[in-house]
């Protein structure tokens, strides 16, 4: 089982900004989770299409107003991340590239690529499932959103239901492992 500050991998994750790990004991909301839910659809949607399963959703106030998921094997895109997806489409629907007042909910610790699209516009708070030991800008391996040099600080919270973010992507990189052997084998 993955727990809350740890990677999807099930390894200890370092740095970071878990709610978990939050020295008050401080637990997600019922909105966090609602959104987080949310999300989780979103990256099975992605797993749907052959893609890496994470999903986000972009939020003002108390409204969705956009959704996104990974789908940079299908659009031939290294930038279609779950995060720029939704800030995207969020973009259009508000006709502006900055997303002031907005939170983004995201499966997966966001990427440096997602981290500095989110501090562009002007994100006020991130929120995501579980860590990325591998690629993760919000302290597993860099920190991007705490660089005090930077001109705009997003707010960060890990670890809202983290163990179902992290099972998800568990259980498709596992499938696609015990698959891999089947591929390229004639009939």
């Amino acid at each position: 089982m993955i727990g809350a500050g740890r990677g999807f991998d099930g390894g200890p994750a370092r740095g970071g900004h878990d709610v978990s790990d939050d020295e008050s004991g401080e637990q997600a909301s019922q909105f966090e989770r609602a959104m987080m839910r949310l999300a989780i659809d979103q990256a099975h949607k992605a797993w749907a299409v052959g893609e890496v399963p994470v999903g986000a959703v972009l939020v003002r106030g108390a409204a969705v107003i956009a959704a996104g998921y990974n789908r940079p094997i299908g659009t031939h895109d290294p930038t279609a991340h779950a995060e720029l997806c939704a800030m995207r489409a969020a973009s259009a629907l508000l006709a502006n590239y900055r997303l002031v007042d907005c939170d983004l909910y995201v499966t997966l610790e966001p990427c440096a690529m997602c981290a500095g699209a989110i501090l562009h516009a002007r994100l006020r708070r991130v929120v995501y499932g579980a860590r990325d030991p591998k690629t993760g800008a919000a302290g597993s391996v860099v920190d991007l959103f705490a660089e005090t040099r930077l001109n705009h600080h997003t707010e960060v919270t890990g670890g809202v239901l983290a163990d179902e973010c992290g099972a998800l992507l568990s259980t498709f990189f596992a499938e696609r492992r015990a698959a891999a052997p089947m591929r390229g084998r004639s009939p």
